[in-house]
């Protein structure tokens, strides 16, 4: 049987083991008989695994199911019934089908379909890292650092890039640490020279992070170039140079890079070493370092 048919099977049993006015115990039982045989079959531990897989290698079918779902994804409760079964990090890509029908139910005229709605809000909340809507909020509360006049005391800025950073020093998924490197770029321009307090452990969450691949568009790594060249003149010149030498031997070597990306990074890797011998006043001998990489 195609694998898209069996996961519309499990998402009808799902629907149909709901304790609602259009199911009875019969129902619920044939159900969720049949759920158990489905995803016995295919070697699956519950729905959840079918949706979502278990590595980078064997990831699931949400995407697809989603593209075929759309039309339905209109009805409250089998849309529930797809959301819920959904955690991160494979929530976040998925936000642009996800997040509309949520927030078009809790503004539903029926109460119970409201309840749903708010339901799915909460889930998605809880599963997404919505470190771009954090921003938003803080400016509701305070004034950003970079903007402020009066003397720069620590203030929720602080708190949160330093609550960020904690968890990006501990992160080891390659797809959370994606999502947090293009989030820390547009925290920093937001602290502004206020960054200045968090340069120790910036410092180590981007050395720690330039050392991983995040193949095939190696995202994590842009990101954290653009974060360097925001913070290079208030670092330690000789640990970064080390680290950036590192990078561009890694890279010149990797064959599994494309000529178009392997360029990109290492001209970012590039941009960071002139802005460190601009900060050293020349020590670090760009041109001399440019030569080498275009060798």
């Amino acid at each position: 049987m195609h694998l898209l048919t069996v996961s519309l099977f499990e998402f009808w049993c799902v629907y149909v083991c709901q304790d609602q006015v259009w199911t009875s115990t019969a129902s619920r039982a044939a159900a969720q008989h049949l759920q158990e045989a489905l995803l016995s079959a295919g070697g699956w531990r519950d729905s959840a695994h079918l949706l979502m897989g278990d590595t980078e290698e064997s990831r699931g079918i949400l995407g697809e199911i989603l593209h075929i779902l759309q039309p339905q994804l209109t009805k409250c409760s089998f849309f529930t019934c797809v959301l819920v079964q959904v955690t991160r990090p494979s929530l976040s890509p998925h936000l642009p089908h996800l997040l509309p029908p949520s927030l078009l139910f809790s503004d539903h005229h029926r109460p119970e379909n409201c309840m749903l709605g708010v339901r799915c809000l909460h889930h998605i909340v809880l599963n997404t890292l919505v470190l771009a809507c954090l921003l938003d909020l803080l400016l509701i509360l305070e004034k950003p650092p970079s903007c402020s006049s009066s003397r720069r005391k620590p203030c929720r800025h602080d708190d949160v890039l330093r609550l960020v950073l904690t968890h990006m020093e501990a992160e080891n998924k390659v797809v959370l640490r994606r999502v947090y490197a293009a989030a820390l770029p547009a925290y920093i321009d937001r602290m502004g020279v206020a960054v200045c307090r968090h340069l120790r452990r910036l410092e180590r969450v981007v050395l720690g992070y330039l050392e991983v691949r995040d193949p095939p568009q190696e995202t994590t790594r842009l990101k954290m170039l653009e974060a360097l060249q925001k913070t290079a003149r208030a670092c330690r010149v000789n640990v970064l140079l080390r680290c950036l030498l590192r990078l561009l031997v890694d890279v010149s070597s990797d064959t599994d890079l494309c000529d178009s990306l392997k360029q990109q990074l290492m001209d970012q890797s590039a941009a960071c070493i002139r802005l460190l011998d601009a900060c050293s006043r020349g020590s670090v001998q760009v041109s001399h370092l440019l030569y080498w990489q275009a060798g």
